[in-house]
């Protein structure tokens, strides 16, 4: 009866460790992002939020995206891929852009969107995009904000979130001309490259799930030993 009881423990131990180091990359990793993450208050700039996973694993057949206060201007991208319905609110101002895809997005494939967007001058310090990802099986709401202090990364389901930059005296944001470069090359990168935070992230949790699985192996083949 022991000896059953342990071969059941290692495997119970062996199943934990492999599937936590399987499943929480995906969870760390999967989240709707938007590039570039940063735009000057007045200014003008091109918004593109991108996707790599699923519900649940199941394909995206629609992305709805929440227009926040402080934008004079919205232009959704015309995309051949996806079919575009525009809302306003009472003001005239597009409220919401819902992007349908032509073909479901599977889950081994990296989709976008994109807009053009204007700011307000007294555009709030940060925009929250909330996204709500719909796909063949069920829904995912990116609506979560992080408190101060708080990795967004540590939220389940964090909203796209665009910092606003105050504009300067002659119109321009408050960086020198070496780091508005080196922020026009982060907004031309893929936007895979905006994920690698959390990716990383990801494959460190999943690292630590095999360790404890490997952890459990070993204290079910001592405990085996001792029962025999």
């Amino acid at each position: 009866m022991r000896s059953t009881t342990t071969r059941r423990t290692v495997t119970a131990g062996l199943i934990g460790g492999a599937i936590l180091a399987l499943a929480i990359p995906t969870m760390a990793s999967a989240h709707v992002s938007v590039s570039p993450d940063e735009l000057i208050a007045g200014d003008h700039g091109v918004l593109t939020f991108s996707f790599a996973h699923g519900c649940e694993n199941s394909p995206t057949t629609s992305l709805k995206v929440s227009m926040p206060e402080g934008l004079a201007s919205v232009a959704p991208t015309a995309d051949s891929d996806w079919t575009i319905d525009i809302e306003k609110g009472d003001d005239g101002l597009v409220s919401a852009v819902t992007y349908t895809a032509v073909t479901p997005v599977p889950n081994e494939l990296r989709g976008a969107v994109s807009m053009a967007v204007g700011l307000d001058e007294d555009a709030p310090a940060s925009l929250a995009f909330p996204v709500i990802q719909t796909c063949v099986d069920g829904s995912t709401e990116w609506t979560q904000l992080a408190d101060d202090g708080e990795d967004p990364h540590s939220l389940d389901a964090p909203a796209p979130v665009v910092e606003v930059a105050a504009a300067s005296a002659d119109g321009h944001g408050e960086h020198d001309s070496a780091e508005d470069a080196e922020d026009a090359d982060s907004a031309g990168a893929d936007a895979a490259d905006d994920e690698a935070p959390s990716n990383a992230v990801g494959t460190a949790l999943g690292a630590g799930g095999l360790v404890a699985g490997l952890a459990a192996l070993v204290v079910s083949v001592l405990a085996y030993r001792r029962a025999a």
